[in-house]
């Protein structure tokens, strides 16, 4: 049955965690493209595999509850509590700054889209690389990218404290 569960634990990290770690990075590619439907479409499916992301946790937990005594894991294991701490932030992060700043970008966009759309087609000026920097920064996408770059850079941590098990 330990079998069961740690292959349940690993699946989960990759098919759930992983998504939740790289689909913020998608949603940036589509804020500078200007797609709000595809970042609004992402924004749902961050915020839906980070509430899955709770499903490896519980896995995890029934792998160190079946462990061996002789390893005398616990929740006060060094490199399991720095693990929870990790992963806690990383979600955090992803379900209270990510998410929303995709959302505020998807608006964004969409407000802009309309307000954009009559000047561009009366014949519209090429915008500066400091006037795109400014609308980048208008979308949300400092948020986007410093949030989900640290939750991912948690998540690392959290998969080598997992295999190295200092």
């Amino acid at each position: 049955m330990d079998t069961l569960f740690n292959v349940l634990h690993v699946v989960s990290a990759v098919f759930i965690v992983g998504p939740m770690a790289i689909l913020p990075m998608t949603a940036m590619r589509a804020v500078r493209a200007g797609n709000a439907s595809q970042v609004r479409t992402l924004a749902k499916s961050t915020n839906i595999f980070s509430l899955l992301s709770l499903l490896t946790v519980l896995f995890g937990f029934a792998v160190m509850g079946m462990s061996d005594p002789k390893y005398k894991t616990s929740i006060t294991t060094p490199w399991i509590l720095w693990s929870i701490i990790a992963y806690v932030i990383a979600l955090g992060l992803t379900l209270f700054v990510v998410v929303p700043a995709m959302r505020r970008a998807a608006d964004a966009l969409d407000g802009l889209t309309s307000a954009t759309a009559a000047p561009a087609v009366a014949g519209g000026s090429v915008p500066t690389p400091a006037a795109e920097a400014a609308d980048l920064e208008a979308r949300g996408y400092p948020a986007i990218a410093a949030g989900s770059g640290v939750a991912s850079i948690l998540l690392v941590v959290v998969v080598v404290l997992m295999v190295w098990k200092p």
